[in-house]
């Protein structure tokens, strides 16, 4: 099952990383980007670098590092070993996914590790980036897409509501983007307003399901639970979901009629149904 949720850990927080990966988040996300002041940014490189050398692979949630768009060669060197999952790329262009891919070819060779082993998210958060989103999902090692929603509403000069509407195209163009290219689906963008409710949190985070997210980022561990929820199915979900898909299975043709509710079943019914099964892991 992809991650439902990652957790930014800033990358000169040392104090943090270990405890991090008991906030039962899906994957932790080590930021050498925004959470790191200028002067802060070598030593927080070379601070993820050893944890990450120092963890076992695949134990635990999964671990992946946002570098900045600006020290590429550098971060991506330090960091790329046997424990990192993927990399998240800031500011995503098309030109800066092959150059990505180009250094981590070479950072695997170095660290020893099975070439291509390293996932990318790219992440939609400037206008070049938006034009060009389909080239971005068809790009190297791309695992899923991401949006960052704050850098986007600046570099397009919009202000957003409380509802975020003025964002909800962009929004479907990343989510489309990624089901054209047979992505899984894409990050939604982070609570940024730690004085959420949990409820609100929870509205929001369902709400960008319906918009076609499966997975949200967190800056704060307060939130993960709320979030893993919002993406993970109910026992009732996953009841319906099985009895579509065992309905249609025992029809023998691609057309059933739902005995519960008398609601034509087909193909495209079917496939929603999956993907509910798909988020619980029982797909």
């Amino acid at each position: 099952m992809r991650p439902r949720s990652y957790l930014y850990v800033p990358g000169d927080r040392g104090e943090r990383f270990a405890r991090a990966g008991e906030r039962g988040a899906d994957a932790l996300v080590f930021d050498l980007e925004d959470a790191v002041a200028p002067p802060a940014k070598d030593a927080a490189r070379a601070a993820v670098a050893a944890h990450l050398r120092a963890a076992p692979a695949g134990d635990g949630p999964e671990r992946w590092v946002r570098v900045n768009a600006d020290r590429l060669a550098d971060d991506v060197a330090a960091v790329t070993g046997v424990a990192l999952a993927g990399i998240l790329l800031p500011k995503a262009t098309p030109e800066s996914l092959r150059r990505t891919d180009s250094l981590l070819l070479d950072a695997e060779r170095a660290a020893g590790v099975q070439s291509g082993s390293v996932a990318v998210v790219p992440v939609v958060e400037t206008a070049a980036g938006l034009l060009e989103v389909a080239a971005l999902s068809r790009g190297p090692r791309v695992q899923r897409l991401a949006i960052g929603e704050a850098d986007l509403a600046a570099d397009l000069g919009l202000v957003p509501g409380p509802d975020r509407a003025e964002l909800a195209p962009h929004r479907a163009a990343i989510v489309v983007a990624s089901a054209a290219a047979g992505l899984v689906a894409p990050v939604a963008p982070v609570e940024t307003d730690l004085t959420a409710t949990d409820d609100d949190l929870a509205a929001s985070t369902a709400a960008l399901l319906r918009q076609g997210f499966r997975a949200r980022t967190a800056v704060h561990p307060k939130q993960v639970p709320v979030i893993n929820a919002a993406f993970t199915p109910t026992a009732d979900e996953l009841d319906r979901a099985r009895a579509v898909v065992d309905t249609l299975d025992a029809a023998g043709s691609g057309i059933a009629i739902d005995p519960r509710t008398g609601r034509m079943l087909d193909e495209a019914v079917v496939r929603s149904a999956r993907d509910v099964l798909a988020r619980a892991g029982s797909g």
